[in-house]
C-alpha cells in the first residue's frame, strides 16, 4: 500500500477508534514513515552521545544492487510479513522454505505481531509502534502471495493486456524478483482489479478495493481493542466512503491520491471526526527528523555531528526508531522462529 492508505486511511481509522487528533497523527505518521525511513546507521552528537537507528525501507536504486541479505532484513519484518501458509506456529507446511515466507492477509503470524504491539502499550514509543504495526498488518493484504526475498515466486504473467504493456516498459521488475517488484505498484493501487500467474504457476486473482476495505475493517477492530474501546463493526457509511474514494482517486501516483484523501478529511467528509487539517512531512523542514536533530538534509554525512538537546530523548523521531527496532527484534527473534522461520 502507499501513502494514501498508510497515512490517511490509518488516520481516519484511528480517530474512529477513539484516538484524539494528536495521537492519531502519531499513529498515522508512523504508519507511513515505515516507507520513508530509508537511512540507517549511527547519529553522533557534539557531546559524544550516539544513537543508532535502522532503516525500514530502501531507495529504489538500492533495490537493484542485489544485496539480498540487507533487503531481507528490511522487507521481511516491515513489508512482507511471512504467512507460513496460513498455518499456526509449530506447523510445517509442505513445499520449499519459500512457501513459509509468502505473505498472507491476517495470518497467525500477523496476529502474533499485533499481540506484541499490544504488550508494549505502556512504553514511551507505544503509539509509534502501533503505527508501524498497522503498516505491516495492512501490507499483508496488499502484498499477499509475494515474498520479501528474491525468488521466482514473485514473477508474474499478467492476464490484463494493458497492465502487461506497462510491465514490459519497466526496467526493474523483469530482472529483480524482490517482493512485488515484478508487479510494479499494481498491488498498492486501491482501485485495481487484476489477475496473474506467478513464477510457481499459481493463478492469483486480486480485487484490491475489496481487500483494502477488509484490511481497514481488521485494523479498526484492533485499534478499538488497543484503545480499550467496545468491539463494533466499521460503520457501513465509512466503508461506503472508503470504497468511493478508492474507486474515484485513480492516479497511479499514490501521492496524488493522498491529496484527495487529505481534502476529504479537511472538508469534513468523515462527519464522525469532523473537519481536520492533516499534514505529513517525511523529510526537511517541519519533519520529525528536523524537530529532533535540526537538520533538513535527507541523508546524513558519516562524520556529521549534531547538537544534543534533552528534547531529543522524547522526540517523535527517536520514539519511532525505538519502536522500529523493538518491532524488528520481536518479529525476527521471537515470532518467526516459532514457525520454523529463520530470518535474522
Amino acid at each position: 500500500m502507499q501513502i494514501d492508505f498508510h497515512h490517511t486511511v490509518t488516520y481516519v481509522l484511528a480517530r474512529l477508534a477513539g484516538f484524539n487528533h494528536e495521537d492519531a497523527h502519531i499513529i498515522s505518521y508512523s504508519a507511513q514513515y515505515v516507507d520513508d525511513a530509508t537511512n540507517g546507521g549511527t547519529i553522533r552528537f557534539e557531546n559524544d552521545a550516539t544513537y543508532t537507528r535502522i532503516a525500514s525501507a530502501h531507495h529504489i536504486y538500492k533495490l537493484t544492487k542485489f544485496n539480498d541479505v540487507e533487503n531481507h532484513h528490511v522487507w521481511v519484518p516491515f513489508h512482507f510479513l511471512p504467512g507460513n501458509g496460513e498455518k499456526p506456529d509449530g506447523t510445517n507446511i509442505k513445499g520449499n522454505f519459500i512457501h513459509k515466507l509468502v505473505c498472507k492477509p491476517n495470518s497467525t503470524i500477523a496476529k502474533d505481531m499485533l499481540s506484541y504491539c499490544l504488550a508494549d502499550r505502556n512504553k514511551p514509543y507505544a503509539l509509534h509502534r502501533l503505527g508501524i504495526s498497522m503498516h505491516v498488518f495492512a501490507d499483508t493484504w496488499a502484498h499477499r502471495e509475494f515474498a520479501g526475498i528474491c525468488d521466482e515466486i514473485n514473477k508474474i504473467d499478467l492476464y490484463n493486456a494493458e497492465l502487461a504493456d506497462k510491465l514490459k516498459s519497466s526496467s526493474v521488475g523483469s530482472f529483480f524478483p524482490m517482493g512485488h517488484g515484478p508487479a510494479l505498484t499494481f498491488p498498492d493501487m486501491p482501485f485495481l482489479e487484476w489477475s496473474y500467474q506467478n513464477g510457481r504457476n499459481v493463478i492469483v486473482e486480486r480485487d484490491n478495493t475489496t481487500e483494502f476495505i477488509d484490511a481497514a475493517e481488521k485494523m479498526y477492530a484492533f485499534m478499538l481493542e488497543y484503545n480499550k474501546q467496545p468491539r463494533k463493526q466499521l460503520p457501513e457509511e465509512i466503508k461506503k466512503i472508503f470504497r468511493e474514494l478508492f474507486l474515484s482517486l485513480t492516479d497511479e501516483d499514490g501521492h496524488e491520491r493522498h491529496k484527495g484523501w487529505i481534502e476529504a478529511i479537511r472538508s469534513g467528509r468523515f462527519k464522525q471526526i469532523g473537519e481536520q487539517e492533516l499534514t505529513y512531512i517525511p523529510k526537511g523542514a517541519g519533519s520529525w527528523k528536523h524537530v529532533a536533530l535540526e537538520t533538513e538534509k535527507e541523508t546524513d554525512d558519516y562524520d556529521e555531528r549534531f547538537e544534543f538537546k534533552s528534547s531529543f530523548m522524547t522526540s517523535n523521531w527517536k520514539m519511532f526508531h525505538d519502536a522500529l527496532q523493538a518491532h524488528r527484534f520481536d518479529v525476527i527473534h521471537d515470532i518467526l522462529p516459532r514457525y520454523g522461520i529463520c530470518a535474522g
